[in-house]
């Protein structure tokens, strides 16, 4: 029933994680990019990816790729891939409306012997529990006897052109023993790295959860740590670098926890316990650790802005970054706009400089408008956020000349030298 040889692609969603995705099975398979925004569309069909993961010349080498608005020209697809967001409210409960709008397009496509594979970060059992039961009612098919599913969690890393999708190893996983060997069989014929076969898509789910829920708890434990030792008068960059002298010492770093993934995957297992009458302790104290980051950077600020006397009511912050990472255009869950907004609450007058965002993007998602340049001499503090290359580019020095004579620099980053800032984390 599943031959390689006759596989046809329709990939959902031409973000961060689909088009990546599309333009190396473009390079082997007919594949059929899918998105809603046209303005996305257009820009792809010349080429051009306003996400920066596919340069102009990948596109140009996924011979077999195109690109739609219209659902319905992937109706000749006979594998569905779902790369659409999993975000979650403002209450931190999964938001499955994009999940939920992407199988009610893919199931009125559906026909018998299809697959659909879920990329989308969710909670153990939600594909099977929340997607396939949409797939059911709008094909009218069987599960397991006329279609198909599968779970292969993304693993993109927005802005690293080290670790790409063909060389980061990829978890498969099939409804069937049958359907996961095909499908193990499509993703090795573009990841280098290679797969691993999970058995269940319960068991990839889970996989793919846990593995920003590490890295959230962990980076919470160094910011308390960061707190514990502010208060004690100790540099904790120093304390890290100490401390990593040890072979086995994991070197994570305290700052903002944003984006797509660390940010956010923590809440969709924490639902999923929490649904099942277990509380998750130490997943969720380490999210209110994470999301406190910006409001606790703001009032660092204020005190040292306090020592020089410089008052916080109408002064001028220039805060430099708003993405959610270095060197990647991504906004998504970034909690810069934390630090902005902790300002506006202090009444302060708040300029943010970032040459990696769209402007209009920014303004639509947060309603903050990015200066063009900062201006000289202007600003009572300056507060580096994210360490664009750019910025380690200008230093310290041309740094503070954005700044009035005895303005304050704190460095979220620890891009520059320590004995060249006011204070960092």
């Amino acid at each position: 029933m599943f031959d390689l040889a006759t596989t046809s692609i329709g990939i959902v969603g031409l973000g961060y994680v689909g088009l990546p995705l599309a333009v190396e099975f473009g390079k082997i398979f007919p594949t059929l990019g899918l998105d809603i925004n046209e303005n996305r569309i257009e820009e792809l069909r010349a080429g051009i990816d306003s996400t920066l993961e596919a340069a102009p010349e990948d596109l140009r080498q996924a011979q077999h790729l195109r690109f739609t608005s219209r659902a319905e020209d992937l109706a000749s697809c006979n594998v569905y891939i779902v790369t659409v967001p999993t975000p979650v409210d403002g209450y931190k409960r999964p938001d499955f409306r994009p999940l939920i709008g992407a199988s009610t397009t893919v199931g009125r496509l559906l026909k018998t012997g299809d697959v659909v594979v879920y990329e989308s970060t969710v909670y153990p059992g939600a594909t099977e529990e929340v997607c396939v039961p949409i797939l059911e009612r709008e094909s009218g098919l069987r599960f397991n006897v006329d279609f198909f599913a599968g779970y292969s969690p993304e693993r993109i890393n927005p802005g690293d052109k080290e670790h790409r999708i063909t060389t980061i190893r990829k978890i498969t996983s099939g409804s069937t023993a049958a359907v996961a060997h095909y499908i193990d069989g499509l993703y090795q014929r573009i990841i280098v790295a290679g797969t691993h076969q999970a058995s269940s898509i319960r068991v990839a789910e889970a996989a793919k959860v846990i593995e920003n829920t590490q890295r959230d708890v962990n980076i919470a434990l160094i910011n308390e740590l960061a707190l514990l030792f502010d208060r004690l008068g100790i540099d904790t960059q120093e304390v890290l670098l100490a401390a990593g002298s040890k072979w086995n010492f994991l070197p994570f770093q305290p700052g903002l926890v944003g984006g797509h993934c660390i940010g956010v995957d923590p809440y969709y297992l924490t639902h999923k316990a929490q649904e099942i009458g277990y509380h998750p302790e130490m997943i969720l104290a380490g999210r209110r650790i994470n999301d406190g980051m910006g409001a606790y950077v703001a009032l660092r600020v204020v005190k040292l802005m306090t020592h020089k006397r410089i008052p916080v009511v109408d002064a001028k912050i220039l805060v430099m970054g708003l993405t959610f990472k270095e060197n990647c255009p991504d906004l998504r869950n970034t909690r810069v706009v934390d630090i902005v907004r902790e300002f506006c609450d202090y009444n302060a007058q708040v300029d943010v400089y970032d040459p990696w965002v769209d402007r209009q993007e920014a303004v639509r998602e947060y309603g903050i408008e990015p200066v063009q340049e900062p201006k000289p001499g202007h600003y009572d503090a300056i507060i580096l956020a994210v360490a664009h290359r750019q910025f380690r580019e200008l230093g310290a020095e041309r740094i503070r000349q954005f700044g009035k004579p005895n303005s304050v620099l704190f460095d979220v980053k620890y891009l520059l030298p320590a004995n060249t800032v006011d204070g960092r984390l």
